[in-house]
């Protein structure tokens, strides 16, 4: 091999030790290789950048719009919660939860439909009393799976499908993978809906104990033309939450205590809970209760510009000593207190008529820049938000559904490019309202961009200095099968996968699969499909995909458990694809 050859080569394997045994940050490590191969002359800085204007990669900047936007509009929830029901058995409950997480994991990203999902299935196990970690990693298995479905389903698919348009000029349409997806979808599904209870172990998730918390008291009242009136408790999803629990209802001035499940909801039913300050924004997600607190009303801002904030009363807090209606913080502080709490425990009674002190902390409802400005005033010792406490637009989730489905229809139609589709849907939320432009700017992840975007450079410098075409040539020979060939190719991805990101193991690969299919003078296609196939297929370690290790903790896994179940699982799915890509594309 040429120097030029040998700098890239020691470049990708640098880049690979790095991503593998040390902890600095991905985009970090891509960026440096590229800068070095720039240096060193290996690659003109036009050639080192060609990844940052790659169609793929800017489809997937997009899509994280439209995905944001189906997260904020509460869509994936909503429909979430209409599918799962009331299943009277674990097979049962685990086929509600695959179907709609490969299906919905087949039009958006992913990542947020489990994110999404995962709470969800933390209530509805403690409901059905059956233990998270036998529904969170299949949930987790079948998104992967339903995302190889169509070329919206997941990054790498994209990324493949940018380096095809860029290096051959050939684009994938909507629905092509789905001739291999679906099959592989089938085929692991059953495989876990056979064996995932006999191979899971009954483990308890890593939940926040509510004893170790601060602990408060909320207030939430039962819409009058919400979805929850005529429900009883246990079937509006209030009886196991995750962070707190009823106590009391509140109807026509009469107070009902140990209220029992089955106790139907009325329009006003005022309900009280206690709990962790996570349980007001586990509350905030339910369609069809909204804070009792009257003064959350007469907020100046939006719902959708909202957020709750934990806020400790300082000494230099002007309504020390005084009752809360007395110090105003309404007026003052564009904030409601849901509850207070003082040294741990909450305070009983009604909140406007607690006189503060210092050190108390409030629960409050506010707007997102609350933080920022109060945080080094000295009205507070400690002011911190709660993540994703801002409560979803639900009367908004069936637009946002709409422009899915039309990005899909218009894309899998071929009336446009899945670039231009995914465009004119995040261009759709966001002039629709379905998110605003500050928050889809926040759910733009730029380091997965800048990873992608950089593996580019790697990829392309493999091609240009020959050091694919010899790794190629080591890799296979001449008077072997396409069949091993491509065997190979995709146990050398789905390694790379394990080890490294899924998309920087698809980029590094590509080139790498294009010369062993120009050495055995075959088409390149079933080795391109190959790759995404196998970069998506990663199920032995919480590590190779970031789904796998958003469950992590919820199901309370062990590495062996991926092992257990996750090793047979990539077996069937790599000798099932191995088998069927060559048939639907062709050597």
């Amino acid at each position: 091999m040429a120097m030029d050859a040998w700098l890239s080569t020691f470049s990708v394997i640098a880049v690979l030790v790095a991503l593998a045994a040390t902890r600095i940050a991905a985009d970090a490590i891509l960026m440096a290789a590229m800068a070095f191969l720039v240096v060193s002359g290996v690659l003109e800085p036009a050639e080192a950048l060609v990844g940052f204007s790659n169609t793929g990669v800017m489809t997937i900047a997009a899509l994280y719009v439209v995905a944001a936007a189906l997260k904020e509009t509460g869509a994936v929830q909503w429909v979430a919660n209409g599918l799962l029901g009331h299943p009277s058995s674990l097979k049962k409950a685990q086929l509600r939860v695959m179907l709609p997480a490969s299906t919905l994991s087949a039009f958006m990203n992913n990542t947020t439909v489990v994110a999404m999902f995962i709470p969800a299935l933390q209530e509805w196990s403690r409901k059905l009393r059956l233990p998270p970690s036998k529904l969170l990693l299949p949930l987790s298995y079948t998104a992967i799976l339903g995302g190889t479905c169509t070329l919206i389903g997941t990054s790498t698919n994209l990324v493949v499908d940018g380096l095809l348009q860029s290096e051959k000029g050939v684009a994938l349409g909507m629905f092509e993978l789905a001739k291999v997806g679906v099959p592989l979808l089938l085929v692991g599904g059953t495989f876990l809906m056979l064996f995932a209870d006999r191979l899971l172990p009954r483990r308890e998730g890593v939940i926040e104990q509510l004893d170790m918390a601060r602990e408060y008291s909320v207030e939430f009242v039962v819409d009058k033309s919400g979805p929850l009136t005529g429900k009883t408790i246990s079937e509006a999803g209030l009886r196991n939450l995750q962070y707190g629990y009823l106590t009391d209802i509140e109807r026509d001035g009469r107070l009902m205590t140990a209220v029992p499940p089955e106790t139907q909801l009325e329009p006003g039913d005022v309900l009280v809970f206690i709990g962790a300050p996570e349980c007001a924004r586990e509350l905030r997600q339910v369609r069809g209760v909204t804070p009792a607190n009257g003064d959350i009303h007469k907020l100046d801002m939006a719902n959708h510009q909202r957020c709750l904030v934990e806020a400790v009363i300082g000494p230099d807090f002007t309504g020390v000593g005084h009752t809360v209606r007395e110090a105003r913080v309404r007026s003052r502080f564009q904030a409601v207190i849901l509850s207070i709490s003082r040294q741990g425990r909450r305070l009983p009674g009604k909140v406007g008529d607690i006189r503060l002190q210092v050190g108390d902390t409030l629960l409050m409802e506010t707007g997102q820049d609350f933080v920022e400005q109060y945080r080094y005033r000295r009205d507070f010792l400690l002011v911190s938000a709660l993540n994703d406490s801002t409560p979803p637009s639900f009367h908004k989730a069936p637009l946002a559904l709409t422009v899915l489905g039309l990005m899909v229809g218009v894309a899998g139609v071929g009336l446009l490019s899945i670039f231009e589709a995914a465009l004119l849907a995040g261009g759709g939320m966001l002039m629709t309202g379905c998110i605003t432009v500050s928050k889809a700017r926040r759910y733009i992840d730029l380091s997965v961009l800048t990873v992608i975007a950089a593996s580019f450079a790697l990829g392309t410098a493999m091609t240009s200095s020959g050091a694919a075409q010899a790794i190629a040539n080591t890799v296979v020979s001449d008077n072997m099968s396409p069949w091993l060939a491509l065997a190979v190719i995709y146990l050398l991805t789905t390694l790379f996968t394990e080890i490294i990101t899924n998309n920087a193991a698809a980029v590094l690969m590509f080139p790498i699969a294009m010369s062993v299919a120009d050495q055995l003078g075959v088409s390149y296609m079933p080795f391109a499909i190959a790759i995404m196939f196998a970069a998506s297929a990663s199920f032995m370690t919480p590590l190779g995909y970031q789904t796998n290790l958003m469950v992590y903790g919820p199901g309370g896994y062990r590495l062996i458990d991926y092992l257990r179940l996750g090793a047979p699982l990539s077996l069937l799915i790599g000798s099932t694809a191995v088998g069927l890509i060559p048939l639907v594309w062709g050597f």
